[in-house]
């Protein structure tokens, strides 16, 4: 569903929503399927369901489950593997109408996921190559990179590892009187998993995140994970009035969600002399090693077993009401309308539980001591060994600056605590009009709502005026960055087509969204960060055809153009904190939106000969106009003026999905050749700089690449 959606699936829903239902259980007939599915990357996956009537058109009971594993298809120079799949999942149903008028759902499901994921391949070295060996490293940790690299799906770290597993309870009841219906929905999830990141990208011992990672040292063992326990109840109450000229709802919901997130990182043996690159020699060899010497009485510190361990709170509460109503003016001519006041409230905090970081300590102290001057050098000194993840909250300003933390006066990771409250009307309204039995025209507006919130990270409320604060001498009041972000208000407007022609349904829509407060996510290569510009649109129009060109032959193509950019004064309004990252953006294509999107298919599905076999065939192809996949398309040169990231575009392209199946006389079998993106088109999902390699204008760069030719079989059954 496209457009947004909050009337009836609330918050978060600005841009559109996916509504999946789970298949009820017969009441009255024993049902069953079985899957099995091989392909390439010795891909297996097995599926399998049963139900059962427990009593006799009254209750029944469905168990299904899966269990999926493939190997990775990026290779590591280092023998490491990703983006493979180690999956399994279970759920159960009972299902009952103990009358004609009331029925109950209760599901449970269980779910683990133990996988390795997501390197990426270096699609672009840093021209700082050469230093590497002048600061004393053997190599430089890459061996495969650039294009070839790329078509190869060839990388270079260590590996990774990503655990989660996850439980859930519902229940539903639905109970009809007169000529209303009731329907209730309580739920409950529990959600944890586990990370070890190699999320350096190259083969160099720089620093890991998580539990167990290469740079870990004897006897550490950091807690990473996040832990999201949520609660949700919602009640409608809906019907039919006036002759059943108007279908109301209204309702009600409550959500309920804690996040507790810990997170560590260890600096590793190579990192300072690999991170100093970036001074190339300005600064003599390995100088975030000998530059600490000024701040730890001519001693220098290495930060190799630096470490934090951070941990993030989060509660958040949320109630909304709302309705949802359709009126027939006449036999042609209706209108949908509705609203949802929702209503809530989030308390997050920041504390570090452990850290170890001498390097970081000597690196503030020999700034703040006045005994590094030069603005660059003292910069890159405190930003690299006081790298944001591994610097303790507890660094100590030097006593003739009066004493007290460091992050008073540099920009160093300080722990918070702080609320976020808000509230929104977001409602729709439609009217569309049926100039015979087979054709609609409509019009809509809808006026969308999505949540704000935290940036749970040690950075969100770092100090933003440092340099002023250094100069003032005391006078200057230090000003912190607010580590919230303000909720995304979107206006979306459409005018449409729907028609039947024959066998064939067309479909066309002019759209257009006006985003404000236009919530931005920002991967810099070891984080995610949001925060908002001012504004973005998307506008443009949207054609859809489909149905059947013979009893058995089917085609379906669809086209979208769409123009989607952020405002020429995305600016305007921000808080300072967001200024940097926002006044790059303002005039720019949004991330990963093409302007055409293409998708066409051909299918038949009948009988092949006459012995009873049914054949399925189906072929679609895919296209894509070039779009970028970097959140930042320029940065800024120390003189001001601006230049492009390298490879920000990924390219237009086409992929081809096909299936070929058989059925037997019985219909009890199907057996299936399939492949997807037979045409093996290797595109990039995202790319951002390669964590600390290279500085402005050197950057390397990273491409987290989809998935290339999938090929199998599958063969189902079903009773």
């Amino acid at each position: 569903m496209r457009g947004p959606q909050g009337t009836l699936f609330g918050r978060n829903t600005s841009a559109g929503a996916l509504n999946i239902t789970t298949k009820r259980p017969s009441l009255s007939d024993v049902e069953g399927f079985a899957n099995f599915t091989y392909g390439n990357y010795d891909f297996m996956n097995v599926q399998g369901g049963i139900g059962v009537p427990i009593v006799q058109d009254v209750a029944a009971l469905r168990v299904s489950g899966t269990w999926r594993k493939r190997d990775g298809y990026l290779k590591s120079s280092t023998g490491a593997e990703s983006n493979n799949r180690d999956r399994w999942m279970v759920r159960g149903q009972l299902f009952a109408e103990p009358s004609a008028d009331v029925s109950i759902r209760i599901l449970a499901d269980y779910s683990k996921v133990d996988e390795n994921c997501c390197d990426a391949v270096i699609i672009r070295e840093t021209e700082l190559q050469p230093f590497f060996a002048f600061h004393g490293l053997a190599n430089d940790g890459v061996d495969q990179s650039g294009f070839g690299a790329l078509k190869n799906l060839d990388t270079n770290a260590e590996s990774f590892g990503n655990t989660a597993k996850q439980w859930g309870v519902s229940g539903e009841l639905k109970w009809a009187f007169g000529n209303a219906e009731l329907t209730s929905i309580t739920a409950y999830r529990d959600f944890q998993s586990a990370s070890r990141q190699e999320s350096d990208f190259v083969g160099l011992k720089l620093f890991s995140t998580g539990i167990g990672g290469s740079t870990t040292p004897p006897g550490f063992n950091p807690k990473s994970g996040d832990f999201i326990k949520t609660f949700t109840q919602e009640i409608r109450l809906q019907g039919k009035a006036f002759d059943d000229k108007l279908d109301w709802l209204i309702g009600g919901f409550y959500g309920d969600e804690s996040i507790t997130a810990t997170g560590a990182m260890v600096l590793g043996p190579d990192f300072q002399r690999a991170v100093s690159t970036a001074f190339a020699n300005l600064a003599g060899v390995n100088p975030l090693f000998t530059l600490t010497a000024f701040g730890n009485g001519g001693v220098p510190v290495n930060a190799n077993g630096a470490f934090a361990e951070n941990l993030f709170l989060q509660d958040a509460e949320t109630f909304s009401v709302f309705t949802h109503n359709v009126l027939d003016l006449t036999d042609s001519l209706s209108l949908t309308f509705g609203a949802r006041y929702v209503d809530e409230k989030k308390i997050a905090s920041f504390d570090q539980t452990a850290a170890s970081n001498g390097a970081c300590q000597a690196s503030t102290n020999a700034v703040l001591n006045g005994s590094v001057t030069n603005a660059t050098i003292a910069a890159g000194l405190v930003g690299f060994n006081c790298f944001p993840f591994v610097a303790p909250v507890n660094l100590t300003a030097p006593a003739a600056l009066g004493g007290g933390l460091a992050s008073n006066f540099l920009p160093v990771p300080r722990e918070w605590a702080n609320t976020f409250k808000d509230d929104e009307l977001t409602y729709t309204a439609q009217l569309s009009y049926k100039p015979t039995l087979d054709t609609m025209v409509y019009a809509s507006f809808s006026h969308g709502f999505k949540s704000g919130g935290f940036n749970l990270d040690p950075t969100a409320a770092n100090l933003l005026n440092s340099s002023a604060v250094l100069a003032g001498g005391g006078t200057v009041a230090p000003q912190f960055a607010d580590p919230r972000f303000d909720s995304e208000k979107v206006d979306a407007y459409e005018l449409g087509f729907k028609g039947t022609f024959g066998r064939i349904n067309t479909n066309i829509a002019l759209f257009q969204m006006d985003m404000t407060d236009f919530q931005v996510l920002e991967f810099t290569g070891v984080q995610f960060l949001t925060f908002n510009v001012a504004g973005a649109r998307s506008r443009g129009v949207e054609v859809e055809v489909a149905g059947k060109l013979h009893d058995y032959i089917s085609m379906n193509a669809s086209g979208t153009y769409a123009v989607a950019k952020y405002d020429k004064d995305c600016t305007a309004g921000l808080a300072p904190s967001a200024l940097p990252s926002a006044s790059l953006l303002c005039g720019q294509p949004l991330t990963n939106a093409p302007k055409f999107t293409a998708v066409t298919g051909l299918t038949y599905d009948g009988p092949i000969g006459n012995g009873g076999w049914g054949l399925v065939a189906n072929v679609n192809v895919n296209y894509s106009d070039k779009r970028r996949t970097s959140t930042q398309h320029f940065e800024r040169l120390s003189s001001g003026a601006l230049v492009e990231l390298p490879f920000d575009y990924q390219e237009n392209y086409f992929k081809v999905n096909a299936r070929l199946g058989l059925t037997t006389p019985d219909e009890r079998f199907t057996f299936e050749l399939w492949g997807t993106n037979l045409s093996n088109e290797i595109t990039r999902g995202i790319t951002s700089n390669t964590p600390l390699r290279g500085g402005t204008g050197t950057r390397s760069r990273i491409g987290f690449v989809e998935e290339p030719r999938m090929y199998g079989i599958t063969v189902r059954a079903r009773y």
